[in-house]
């Protein structure tokens, strides 16, 4: 614990004097951070930015990118969960473009300039942010993967103590987020010797520790659980998610279900949807990081798991098992080149198939 002192080395090292420090609105008072860092930050001139909402979206980003101009910082600190991640690394690289900034979202125009060294201080254990080179950002309820390899945060300051005092909902929910982030990038396209490494040992600790995280906490599971949402992120940073992810976005853009908890629901079914087609060695390598038999056994592991941390399992539970709010995630699914990273082709009359099963 008390990871964070590193913080003034890593100022020393980068010889900065001016942080533009994005955070949460409530989390970063809530969770420790503020009183760990003020101590630290105390000789430094500080902007704060935090006036955006929890969907990553484009106003928002220009509205930080004139706060970044007018005060332009040596260096950047973000402190949050994921949400707060990806405005940092949006604001941090865009600020050194021209607009229009949808140009750079969308992939039309290739970013040219890094931004300035960004430290990533995560208050939750769920995206794995801190660790990747990519940030969410909508645009009209469509989700866009802004992506360079300038973004991957220059250092990631992981110290659980600032997820000691998470609720239990956003626990489980950021929780399940990193379970399924190293289950999709075990099974993705794209997975390496080096991604699966770092994938079967977030799953083993995630697997092992969430419950206990969210209903009973202690420093080991709150330990474990950060530790776990870090290997994901390395995870995802080299392998990317699937088709869960790509069906969690619509269930959070159009209907409000929180992201990890949008993500986990389909997990369950898309676990036996993949097992059919998955190579036999790496199928049984993924049953043994999670500690079960058999597909359908790794299936009821994580649709009680979500029950267990009190997450609903059904859509009609959240009020959106009818036939039209499945055609609004189905039409929206398919936008995403996340799903072009699932081991089995994902067909609409499959994903229907599926959001039936969980209806």
């Amino acid at each position: 614990m008390d990871t964070i002192n590193i913080l003034s080395r890593i100022l020393g090292t980068e010889k900065a004097r001016r942080v533009f420090l994005v955070t949460g609105k409530t989390s970063y008072e809530l969770s420790g951070a503020q009183e760990a860092l003020e101590a630290l930050l105390k000789d430094y001139e500080v902007t704060r930015f935090y006036d955006f909402s929890a969907s990553t979206g484009l106003d928002d980003i220009r509205k930080g990118v004139a706060v970044f101009k007018q005060f332009p910082p040596d260096i950047v600190i973000a402190v949050g969960g994921g949400s707060v991640m990806d405005m940092a690394k949006s604001i941090n690289i865009l600020a050194e473009h021209d607009e229009p900034f949808e140009a750079f979202i969308t992939g039309e125009k290739t970013l040219l300039r890094r931004g300035k060294p960004l430290i990533a201080i995560p208050t939750t254990a769920g995206s794995g942010s801190e660790a990747t080179h990519f940030a969410v950002v909508y645009i009209e309820k469509q989700k866009y993967s802004l992506a360079h390899e300038w973004m991957l945060p220059n250092y990631a300051i992981v110290d659980p103590q600032f997820t000691f005092k998470l609720p239990p909902r956003i626990t489980a929910s950021t929780g399940i987020d990193a379970l399924s982030q190293a289950i999709e990038s075990f099974w993705s396209v794209k997975a390496t010797e080096e991604s699966k490494m770092y994938s079967r040992k977030a799953i083993s600790l995630a697997s092992a520790s969430l419950a206990e995280a969210v209903n009973s906490p202690t420093p080991r599971a709150r330990a474990a659980m950060s530790e776990a949402a870090y290997l994901a992120g390395k995870a995802i940073n080299i392998a990317k998610t699937t088709a869960c992810h790509a069906i969690s976005y619509p269930l959070t853009a159009y209907f409000g279900i929180p992201h990890g908890h949008a993500v986990g629901l389909t997990l369950p079914q898309m676990f036996l949807y993949n097992a059919e087609v998955m190579d036999g060695d790496l199928l049984r390598d993924l049953m043994n990081a999670l500690g079960v038999q058999t597909p359908k056994e790794g299936a009821e592991f994580l649709e009680n798991l979500m029950r267990d941390i009190g997450l609903e399992t059904k859509l009609t539970e959240l009020n959106i098992g009818d036939e039209n709010s499945r055609n609004v995630i189905i039409e929206n699914v398919f936008k995403t080149d996340r799903v072009q990273n699932n081991p089995r082709r994902l067909t609409k009359e499959a994903l229907e198939r599926i959001l039936i099963n969980i209806s």
